[in-house]
């Protein structure tokens, strides 16, 4: 019997690849106008390799980005890059298709609904409430309440214990199958691959489930419980 739910929530709820790409490309255009001579490729390039290295949640990227090339930070070209970088950012940042309408058909057929994601609890936080999320969810699991990033354990059970369900009563939907498929199998979760969230061209998710729209969810559930209409 299915109990709840766990969410991953970038590519999951929210395109975050979609939005990181318009937001960058914005922050680029930008910098270049405050003065920055370098060409769209090159701060490209640099861009990419500064998130390859620390993570694609780093925040402070554009500071890095000028201290490489000037070896000091000009505030005029950081703030035009920055302000660019938020308002583009705000503007990407929707939700998939049907994940309003589905969480809330979860809701109300008794679901408890939780997120685990491998965000800092800032940025989490500050989407979830951007998309007016942040009140649906029961409770939301971050890096920071684990300090342990998924496919380890420690994320899962520790959205377990917080909606006080067990292994094999929840669902746990996400789109890197490495990380959510895999860490929730590990602790007894049934898994559903978000195939309309994958940037990696997976071919085998080896989930329970796989979904090309958030809102197959509900026919799962009901299969699961054995539910009829």
């Amino acid at each position: 019997m299915i109990k709840g739910i766990v969410f991953d929530l970038d590519n999951t709820l929210v395109d975050f690849m979609a939005m990181k790409r318009l937001a960058i490309d914005a922050a680029i255009s930008a910098m270049i106008d405050a003065g920055l001579n370098l060409s769209r490729e090159e701060l490209q390039t640099r861009i990419d390799a500064i998130y390859q290295e620390r993570g694609m949640e780093f925040q402070s990227v554009f500071d890095q980005l000028l201290y490489g090339e000037f070896q000091k930070v000009d505030y005029k070209i950081l703030s035009a890059g920055v302000l660019a970088y938020r308002r583009a950012r705000e503007a990407a940042l929707v939700p998939y298709p049907h994940v309003y309408s589905t969480l809330i058909e979860i809701v109300k057929m008794g679901m408890k609904i939780g997120v685990v994601s491998d965000a800092p609890a800032r940025e989490a936080w500050l989407r979830l409430t951007y998309l007016n999320l942040h009140h649906m969810f029961d409770h939301v699991v971050t890096f920071e309440d684990t300090g342990i990033r998924k496919p380890e354990p420690a994320p899962f059970k520790k959205i377990l214990e917080l909606l006080r369900i067990e292994p094999q009563e929840a669902l746990m939907i996400g789109d890197w199958a490495e990380r959510d498929v895999v860490g929730a199998a590990k602790v007894g979760m049934k898994t559903v691959f978000a195939r309309y969230g994958d940037t990696f061209g997976t071919v085998e998710s080896n989930a329970d489930y796989e979904v090309d729209d958030i809102s197959e969810l509900i026919e799962i559930i009901r299969n699961e419980n054995k539910i009829r209409i």
